[in-house]
C-alpha cells in the first residue's frame, strides 16, 4: 500500500490529496502591474507553464483599510517600507470589474480559477461568478468572521498558516468546519517575502496534516523552486508560488514571484518528486527486474565430471546471477555431483546428489 493517505478534496473536477500529483497554484496577485491585457496573458502563461490554477485576490483599497497618514497605516521595514498601506492596496488590487473577463477567460483555455476574498462583499462577487473554492489568506486566518461568511458556502477552502499559532489556526479550523466547510487544505507558509530559505521550516508541513487531519500544502515566498520540491517530498499536495511574466517588471510582488520558466520547472519537478516517492512496501519495482541477472550467483569454474565431490575452488561467487544465491555457496561443498559439469556452469539444486 501507498504512503500516500487518500484525502477527499476536489476542486473543479480535479482530486487533491497525497495520492494524487501535486496540485500547482500559480498566485497572480498584484502582477497583472494595473493592465487586465497583462493579467489575461499572464493567465494563459500560467496554463501553459503547467499551473493546475491561477488564483486571484479580490480586494479593494477600502476594503482593507482607510486611507490615513497615521503611523500605524504605514508600512516599516521590508519590501514595502515607507508605503502607506492604502496607497500600496490601491495600485495593487486586481479591480471587481475585471473578474468577469478573467474567470471566462481562464475557463475558455482550461485552466482553473478561483480568489482570496478579503471581505464579505469580495465573497458576494466570487459567488456570482461560481468560484470552485476559496483561499483564506495568512493575514486573514485570525478573521474568524470572514473564515464563516466563506465557509458558508460549502466549498473547499485552502487556508494559509503564516503567522498564525497553533490555537489561531485551530480557531480557524473549528470556524470552518462548524460553518459548513467539508474540504479544507492548510498550506504551510511564512510571511516573509521573500522568505530566507533556511526559515522555511518546510518540517511544519507533516505536523499540520497530523495534527488537524487535513490535507496539507505549501504556499511558497522562498527564491526559487527547491522549497516547493522538498515540500512535496514531505507531504505537501498543493503548492502556490506567486507567478509574474517578468520579475523585472514594477509591481509590488514581482521581487519574489517566479517567471514562466521557473514555473514549468516548478511543475515539472514537483510531480517528478512525487512520483519518486513511489511506494513504501518491500516488492521489487518492475524497473529493477532487468538487473537481477548482474547480482552475483553461484558458478562452477573447473570442469567436473559426475560423481566428483565438489571443493572449495570448484565453485565461486560470481556475476551473474543464474545460479544458486550466494548464501549457499559453503552448503554446496563436499555435496557430490549427479552429471558431468562445464567450467562456467551455473548451478542448481538438481546437479547434486
Amino acid at each position: 500500500m501507498s504512503q500516500r493517505a487518500t484525502v477527499n478534496i476536489t476542486i473543479d473536477g480535479r482530486r487533491i490529496g497525497r495520492d494524487c500529483p501535486p496540485y500547482v497554484i500559480a498566485e497572480l496577485s498584484a502582477n497583472h502591474n494595473g493592465s487586465l491585457d497583462r493579467a489575461l496573458q499572464t493567465i494563459d502563461r500560467a496554463k501553459q507553464c503547467g499551473a493546475d490554477a491561477i488564483k486571484l485576490q479580490t480586494y479593494t483599497a477600502d476594503t482593507l483599510t482607510i486611507d490615513s497618514d497615521l503611523p500605524d497605516f504605514i508600512v516599516k521595514g521590508g519590501l514595502w517600507d515607507g508605503s502607506k498601506l492604502y496607497d500600496l492596496y490601491q495600485s495593487a488590487h486586481t479591480p471587481y470589474d475585471w473578474h468577469e473577463a478573467m474567470f471566462v477567460h481562464a475557463r475558455k483555455i482550461g485552466l482553473t480559477v478561483f480568489s482570496t476574498p478579503f471581505d464579505e462583499s469580495a465573497v458576494d462577487l466570487l459567488e456570482r461568478l461560481d468560484t470552485p473554492a476559496y483561499k483564506i489568506a495568512s493575514f486573514e486566518i485570525v478573521d474568524l468572521p470572514l473564515i464563516r461568511y466563506v465557509a458558508r458556502n460549502a466549498k473547499p477552502m485552502i487556508m494559509s498558516t503564516g503567522m498564525a499559532s497553533e490555537q489561531e489556526i485551530e480557531e480557524a479550523v473549528v470556524t470552518a468546519r462548524e460553518a459548513g466547510c467539508k474540504q479544507l487544505v492548510l498550506l504551510h507558509c511564512i510571511s516573509s517575502y521573500p522568505t530566507p530559505i533556511d526559515q522555511a521550516n518546510l518540517q511544519k508541513i507533516g505536523r499540520l496534516a497530523e495534527r488537524f487531519d487535513v490535507a496539507v500544502g505549501l504556499s511558497d515566498h522562498t527564491l526559487g523552486t527547491t522549497a516547493a520540491a522538498a515540500a512535496v517530498a514531505l507531504g505537501a499536495c498543493v503548492i502556490e508560488k506567486h507567478f509574474t511574466m517578468s520579475r523585472s517588471d514594477p509591481g509590488p510582488d514581482s521581487k519574489f514571484s517566479i517567471e514562466p520558466d521557473e514555473l514549468s520547472a516548478l511543475c515539472r519537478e514537483a510531480k517528478d518528486t512525487w512520483l519518486a516517492l513511489g511506494e513504501s512496501s518491500f516488492s521489487r519495482p518492475a524497473a529493477e527486474e532487468g538487473s537481477l541477472v548482474f547480482r552475483r550467483s553461484v558458478y562452477f569454474v573447473r570442469d567436473l565430471p559426475a560423481g566428483a565431490v565438489v571443493g572449495p575452488n570448484d565453485i565461486r561467487r560470481i556475476r551473474p546471477g543464474m545460479g544458486l544465491a550466494p548464501k549457499h555457496f559453503d552448503s554446496l561443498i563436499g555435496r557430490t555431483l549427479k552429471v558431468a559439469v562445464k567450467r562456467g556452469t551455473a548451478t542448481r539444486w538438481n546437479q547434486f546428489a
